[in-house]
């Protein structure tokens, strides 16, 4: 579809159709594996349809694969500095960093780490009322650490529910069904730490 101009979604295109060949899986072969449709795959690999949270969480589970590696959000310049030619740390700025936003329940996220660092670090804006959900293969592999910033958040972690307000976080343990909650009539800001693994 011409009418998506948000930048990110060519890259995201771009990223699912390269970890798939990557693979050597067919569109059916991910289908299969994620639990996502051929025909949306097939739509997101064009750039013809934004995937949802949702959807990228059943992706990177296949893919086993966190999300904030498969939106590569920092690897195209979009405002995450890495080291520069001396080593010295790089700067970068709120302004200029890429921001992902879900279609579906307008939740953002914006990538703070950049690719060569040994942990990823997003923070993640969650509006009065969304509730997006994960598959447990989407936590696989990593170790991950969730602290709430602003507002209030209803982590559903497997069978238990978490109510955490500000200054709370949470480290997840085994993978297990997730679900990110906003019961409030107010956004809720919280950052998400990552301990990358070893790719598959």
């Amino acid at each position: 579809m011409s009418n998506i101009v948000d930048p990110l979604v060519g890259r995201i295109a771009n990223r699912v159709h390269a970890e798939r060949e990557r693979r050597g899986w067919t569109l059916a072969q991910l289908a299969e594996a994620s639990g996502v449709s051929r025909a949306m795959i097939n739509r997101i690999e064009r750039g013809e349809s934004s995937p949802t949270a949702v959807v990228l969480g059943k992706l990177s589970a296949a893919f086993q694969l966190s999300i904030a590696s498969l939106l590569a959000l920092a690897e195209d310049g979009d405002g995450t500095a890495g080291p520069g030619p001396d080593g010295a740390a790089g700067a970068s700025r709120c302004t200029g960093t890429a921001e992902w936003q879900d279609p579906a329940t307008g939740y953002r996220r914006r990538q703070i780490t950049g690719p060569d660092f040994p942990a990823e670090v997003a923070e993640i804006r969650l509006p009065a009322g969304a509730r997006v959900p994960y598959p447990a293969a989407a936590f696989a592999f990593v170790r991950q650490v969730v602290w709430v910033l602003d507002g209030r958040l209803t982590f559903h972690d497997g069978e238990r529910c978490h109510d955490l307000g500000p200054g709370d976080s949470i480290e997840l343990g085994e993978p297990a069904e997730r679900v990110f909650a906003n019961t409030t009539g107010a956004e809720c800001r919280y950052a998400v730490i990552l301990a990358r693994g070893a790719r598959p």
